[in-house]
């Protein structure tokens, strides 16, 4: 058990390695490298049977998973009731959204 848990983080910790690197690749002219890296974390995921942190996943884009840098390979406009991210690559709209304030539960005290 432990030796799963160990390497379940250690598989973690090198997909937010190789989105760190997927970013500076990307923002510096490198897309098939970046591409590369984004390809390598998700396959590193399913060999380990891991989600990619949220935080991470809303930087894919989810019809060509080519990372999603505003500006450069994405377009982000603020709507009424969600955000919408147009990849630019192949066109896919993602819309996120926005988080309504929970209201405290009545359980805790």
């Amino acid at each position: 058990m432990r030796r799963k848990r160990r390497s379940e983080d250690i598989a973690v910790q090198r997909i937010e390695r190789l989105f760190e690197r997927a970013e500076a690749e990307a923002r510096g002219d490198r897309d098939l490298r970046s591409d590369r890296y984004v390809q390598l974390a998700r396959t590193i995921g399913m060999r380990y049977r891991l989600r990619i942190p949220r935080t991470l996943k809303i930087q894919l884009c989810k019809g060509c998973y080519a990372l999603l840098i505003p500006g450069k390979t994405a377009r982000v406009r603020l709507r009424e009731e969600y955000i919408a991210t147009t990849c630019l690559r192949c066109g896919m709209i993602m819309r996120r959204p926005y988080k309504a304030p929970r209201a405290p539960s009545s359980r805790r005290k």
